[in-house]
């Protein structure tokens, strides 16, 4: 009997895009026996790298317009809620280092979900304590403790490093997914990943 390979999701709060997977990766992957691998990362300095001055999305006026309708017909067939946001690209510093931070814990699936859904659903900003201590609220046994945690050097130097590997796997975009090496890119790609990850690996002969 195969066993179904690792799945990684590489994610930011502020990618809308992001969202759609967000909120239904974990149950997908469950679905699959696939384990889940949670890999926040910061999009803005991968862009910059790119010699894109922000999201891509916006360079057009027509492609930008086109993505939020994009947005609201994707959310509405995965029956989630959506709401244009007012500020984008939206700052996600504080809740992506606590991702970051909590990768493993039992919570995080739970915790994303929150923070996405403040951000997606009511056009709330999230970099700030207050949302994420709310977000983390029932869920980590000392919520303070974390947003400490996550204001620490350490904390930020480790979510340099993790966009730092994200581009040395040759990450673009987000959502991205990895299974055994292989890239796949965006919320449209999340089922081809699933069943690379259910074949036992992502490379194809």
């Amino acid at each position: 009997m195969s066993m179904s390979h690792a799945l990684e999701f590489w994610f930011e709060f502020g990618s809308n895009y992001s969202y759609l997977s967000a909120m239904r990766i974990e149950r997908a992957a469950q679905a699959a026996g696939a384990p889940l691998v949670w890999r926040p990362f910061l999009l803005g300095p991968v862009f910059r790298e790119l010699g894109w001055e922000g999201s891509p999305s916006l360079a057009q006026r027509e492609k930008g317009e086109y993505v939020w309708r994009d947005m609201a017909r994707r959310a509405a067939r995965y029956g989630l809620p959506f709401r244009r946001p007012g500020v984008f690209p939206r700052r996600a510093l504080l809740p992506m280092r606590v991702a970051l931070l909590a990768a493993r814990e039992p919570w995080m699936g739970e915790y994303c979900r929150r923070i996405m859904h403040l951000a997606w659903a009511e056009d709330r900003e999230i970099d700030d304590p207050a949302p994420v201590l709310a977000a983390l609220d029932g869920l980590a046994p000392d919520p303070q403790a974390w947003v400490d945690l996550a204001g620490s050097e350490n904390a930020k130097a480790a979510l340099r490093e993790q966009t730092a590997q994200a581009r040395r796997l040759g990450i673009f975009g987000g959502p991205s997914f990895i299974v055994d090496g292989e890239l796949f890119w965006g919320d449209d790609r999340l089922e081809d990943a699933l069943d690379a990850a259910r074949a036992g690996g992502g490379r194809c002969a």
